[in-house]
């Protein structure tokens, strides 16, 4: 299958509503990295951008006064609510290249393992500068992509594919990725009105810190 067929925006919210369940039960625990950035930061508002089922939005939940979780998909938004038994959050669907929420409002966020699923060097730049925009002067944000650091790959320039999420009765769903190598991440990032505090790769995946100063206009 070309990855094109199932990279719009409709399609990647099908392909999450309908794994959403088996989905979340394989994502039960938070990234390493994400405790590591919050460690010692506080604020008024954090959020998760793709949140999934809510396991990084938790961790927002204990260092913010409102936790905010925004996903695409309904059904997995459904699976968040339900594992929000012990803290309050604010769950929102919506896409991430167009962010329903006010300029300067975010003082902490995540946005892990998402950027990657937009198909296009376009709307995932324009999703980079929308962060920029409701990032608060002095907030702050880990933004993540899957990489071709990862052993999973033998490219080392970035690349569009389709990999499938296999359910428990055997059928399969493709999933779009553009799989990101560690310059065209960094590119991308320069590109945007993001300021890039630092990056890193760890896990097979692209990290950075980011802000907002000095390059909004």
């Amino acid at each position: 299958m070309e990855p094109s067929a199932v990279a719009d925006a409709a399609s990647v919210r099908a392909t999450y509503d309908r794994i959403a369940d088996h989905f979340s039960r394989t994502r039960a625990h938070p990234w390493p990295q994400i405790p590591s950035f919050l460690d010692g930061r506080s604020g008024a508002v954090g959020v998760a951008l793709g949140c999934g089922n809510g396991r990084h939005v938790e961790l927002l939940a204990d260092c913010c006064d409102r936790a905010v979780g925004l996903d695409l998909s309904r059904e997995l938004l459904g699976v968040a609510l339900e594992r929000a038994t012990d803290y309050d959050a604010d769950w929102v669907q919506g896409s991430v290249d167009r962010l329903p929420f006010a300029a300067d409002s975010v003082d902490i966020g995540v946005y892990i393992a998402t950027l990657h699923h937009l198909d296009s060097q376009a709307t995932r730049r324009a999703s980079l500068d929308e962060f920029a925009r409701v990032l608060a002067p002095g907030g702050r944000a880990l933004v993540s992509v899957w990489s071709t650091t990862h052993s999973t790959f033998d490219e080392t320039e970035g690349f569009d594919t389709v990999v499938d999420w296999t359910l428990p009765g055997g059928d399969t769903v493709p999933r779009y990725y553009h799989i990101y190598d560690p310059d065209e991440f960094e590119r991308d990032l320069a590109a945007s009105d993001l300021a890039v505090e630092r990056t890193f790769t760890e896990d097979g995946n692209c990290f950075a810190v980011v802000g907002c100063e000095g390059k909004r206009t």
